[in-house]
């Protein structure tokens, strides 16, 4: 998710796991140890003079089970030497800092899968993207209040229950609201098969996310032998259906025989993806599972970016054109969020 949710989950963590012993600065290694995942944006583009490699690298390794384990280890032999001193000597454990670090960093990637976009959980081994699809990648409603019981107990001594309930207060308003999410991904996905069945579409798979922000106004894609059906369905709309149905062309300018980072960036999207030659060196990628912006252009993804010969590798010019494009998209969801 967004780094403002993931640093409040990380100040949980470290609040549960040290904020008796240590006070408000559990919370701050916590949200520490809660940010250090997502450095492999940073991290992927020192290791990667390719931008399409790079963005692959996000959400990988830094973001598996096995990292978390190690770079708990590590972090925490390290964290415990610089703090086990002075007036601080033997105030905390090792134990202590690895279990901090530990949790802060694993419950990152397992907040993560949620969302849509896909996450490396058990990588090296398997590059499989666990997403379960039930929450945006920014959703309030998960994130505020949970943030708002942080700022609270921070008031209260470490030693405090009142400190303690608070901290159980945010971890289980947050949960229950998970918990929501996933009933309404089961509904949504019925409701969704239904639509499809409606309209009479033969399809062979299909997917269905909210947008961001909410967990209101849902997106769905169906794939068939030649096309990709698109859709919306809002929790305020009087039908219960989605609707607004469109049919995009499989468009495939660039095949994974020419460049090998087709098939990488097929793999990234789930296979949910089109690519349309734009110039005589250039190519638009739009990543289908997420919406389109426009009715009217198909080349209207959220999520794309161009395209371009780099001297026989394929290379790619990051989110090229995207601030008016989510500008334009945020516009027309909330529209759509209020129903039909």
């Amino acid at each position: 998710m967004d780094s403002l949710t993931q640093i409040v989950l990380g100040a949980a963590c470290g609040e549960a796991v040290l904020g008796r012993k240590i006070g408000n600065k559990a919370l701050l290694f916590g949200a520490i140890g809660g940010t250090i995942p997502d450095l492999d944006v940073f991290v992927g583009s020192w290791i990667h003079g390719n931008e399409i490699d790079a963005m692959l690298f996000h959400r990988g390794f830094m973001h598996s089970i096995l990292f978390s384990v190690v770079a708990a280890i590590i972090l925490g032999w390290i964290t415990h030497k610089l703090y086990n001193t002075g007036k601080r000597l033997h105030t905390t454990t090792q134990k202590d800092w690895k279990n901090l670090f530990f949790w802060s960093l694993f419950t990152h990637p397992i907040l993560d899968c949620f969302t849509p976009y896909g996450t490396q959980l058990f990588a090296p081994i398997s590059n499989y993207r666990v997403a379960f699809n039930n929450i945006a990648v920014v959703d309030p409603i998960y994130t505020l209040p949970f943030l708002l019981c942080l700022i609270v107990l921070m008031f209260f001594r470490r030693t405090s229950v009142k400190r303690r309930f608070v901290l159980k207060l945010g971890i289980g308003i947050s949960s229950l609201y998970l918990l929501f999410t996933f009933g309404n991904k089961l509904y949504m996905d019925t409701v969704f098969k239904k639509s499809l069945i409606t309209n009479k579409i033969d399809f062979k798979r299909n997917y269905t996310q909210p947008t961001i922000f909410n967990n209101i106004l849902w997106y769905g894609i169906a794939e068939t032998d030649s096309t990709y059906w698109v859709g919306y369905y809002s929790l305020l709309d009087k039908d219960n259906l989605f609707s607004d149905f469109r049919e995009l062309k499989k468009e495939r300018a660039l095949s994974p025989d020419t460049y090998k980072r087709v098939g990488d960036l097929a793999w990234f999207s789930n296979h949910y993806y089109s690519i349309y030659k734009t110039g005589a060196n250039e190519y638009l990628y739009n990543d289908l599972r997420y919406p389109i912006t426009s009715e009217e252009n198909s080349n209207s993804s959220v999520f794309r970016f161009v395209l371009y010969d780099d001297n026989g590798e394929l290379n790619m010019k990051p989110f090229e054109g995207t601030e008016d494009n989510v500008s334009d998209a945020l516009n027309a969801l909330w529209v759509r969020l209020k129903g039909k």
